[in-house]
């Protein structure tokens, strides 16, 4: 009997998925391990794997389709022996293409109450914009997930709106302008009343409504990912933030003499290594900083997973250096660059960028001096470091030349207090400064 292939389920958050690329055609012969299609999930780009041998029957979502939901059918793959052109036909049926095609148009008395009126400004769509009309008891209520959480925190009864999004459904901007922050979405026929004689397609929001020429980008579902969580982080979590110059000869110096004892092996260490062995261990030093925020509880953790920002062609990525803390760091830096060239390429697991206890993010090979690092929920904390730099520095109550960085700290003020966060600073600093109790 044929079997569905269906969009599977590439990471613990994944709701939907956009279908990237399809490496097989219909009439491929595939075995278990073959590598069927490429799929971007809310995190990155991974390979879809057969998992059954057979022949490619129909596919049935096309490639850079998005939007595909986890568990709908996406190709049918035809066993040893079944006819695969009778087995064709039946997939046109599938209901996963059904929302990328214009549907047609309906009766001015089949319009759902619940959707914005599709007719033309001449159509005399009246009797459908009742659709503000409450609902009736026990009906579902539908709504977005982010639009779920926005009513929660704003204490937005969702029951008391009516959805501007497709079939009714309760987006974002319905919660926004209940809550006063911005005008609901028109119903489609409202941009007739739009100024005359500019392009919708050219309007940039602004004083002047100025038409200036752009091309619109889609986001990716990880921009989208990124977008959605930083915003919420931001939002919802109280940052506080904590600074450190930080002397940086001494490790350079022994990045120098480590590097030549390892060059033997092909090992190479660089200035993020270090760093992210000195965070591991200041982590441990300070365990109230190595914790992150639950509602009523508290995650105190006994071992240091290192999230490292990673910048991709899709956005940004955070690999993590699994008990860091224990690793040395030629260990750290052969796993690092086995993982920023795999998430480069997007191929990284799950496992591999999901978790972790604090992150680091460097942007001192681009000279930034300093900058203010935006925490990734659920962690308590991310250590944003500078470029190193020549400054006029205290050295023994000696005013001297020395290679000085900026650390900054950002911390979750509802799960880490200030002193605290300025312990873990200062247990950082005198780690860099003094590189040897690392190798301890």
């Amino acid at each position: 009997m044929p079997t569905e292939l269906k969009m599977p389920a590439l990471s613990p958050t994944m709701e939907e998925g956009t279908l990237a690329k399809w490496l097989v055609k219909e009439g491929d012969e595939v075995k278990s391990g073959d590598i069927l299609a490429e799929i971007e999930t809310d995190k990155a780009t991974m390979e879809f794997e057969a998992v059954d041998e057979g022949t490619i029957a129909k596919i049935l979502v096309a490639e850079g389709t998005d939007g595909v939901k986890v568990g709908a059918p996406i190709a049918i793959l035809a066993g040893e022996g079944e006819d695969v052109s009778a087995t064709a036909p039946k997939a046109d049926t599938a209901p996963v293409e059904a929302p990328k095609a214009a549907a047609p148009a309906p009766k001015a008395d089949a319009i759902p109450k619940s959707a914005p009126v599709q007719a033309p400004v001449e159509t005399p769509a009246a009797p459908a914009q009742p659709a503000a009309a409450p609902r009736a008891e026990g009906d579902r209520v539908k709504a977005s997930p982010l639009a779920r959480r926005l009513a929660q925190a704003q204490n937005v009864d969702l029951n008391s709106l009516q959805g501007t999004g497709p079939g009714g459904r309760i987006v974002r901007a319905d919660i926004d302008a209940a809550v006063g922050k911005a005008p609901a979405a028109a119903p489609a026929g409202a941009p007739a009343a739009a100024a005359p004689g500019i392009s919708t397609h050219l309007v940039v929001p602004g004083p002047m409504e100025q038409a200036i020429p752009h091309e619109a980008i889609k986001l990716s579902n990880i921009r989208k990912t990124i977008a959605r969580r930083l915003t919420e982080s931001k939002q919802q979590v109280p940052h506080i933030y904590l600074t450190v110059d930080i002397q940086l000869d001494p490790l350079l110096k022994l990045r120098g003499e480590l590097n030549a004892g390892l060059e033997s092996r092909g090992v190479k260490l660089s200035v993020n290594d270090l760093l992210i062995k000195a965070l591991a261990q200041a982590l441990i030093e300070v365990p109230e900083c190595n914790v992150s925020f639950a509602g009523d509880q508290l995650f105190k953790y006994s071992r240091a997973d290192i999230s490292v920002a990673v910048s991709i062609p899709a956005g940004l990525i955070t690999p993590i250096i699994v008990g860091a803390d224990t690793k040395s760091v030629s260990a750290i830096s052969t796993e690092m660059k086995d993982l920023a060239g795999r998430a480069k390429e997007g191929k990284l697991q799950p496992q591999e960028y999901q978790g972790g206890t604090a992150s680091l993010s460097n942007m001192g090979m681009y000279g930034i001096k300093q900058f203010e690092a935006v925490i990734n929920p659920p962690q308590g904390m991310i250590m944003a470091i500078g470029a190193g730099e020549k400054r006029s520095y205290v050295i023994n109550d000696n005013l001297q030349i020395a290679s000085v960085m900026s650390a900054t700290g950002s911390f979750d003020h509802r799960a880490i207090d200030g002193a605290d966060g300025a312990k873990l600073m200062q247990a950082f600093k005198r780690l860099v400064e003094n590189p040897l109790g690392m190798l301890a």
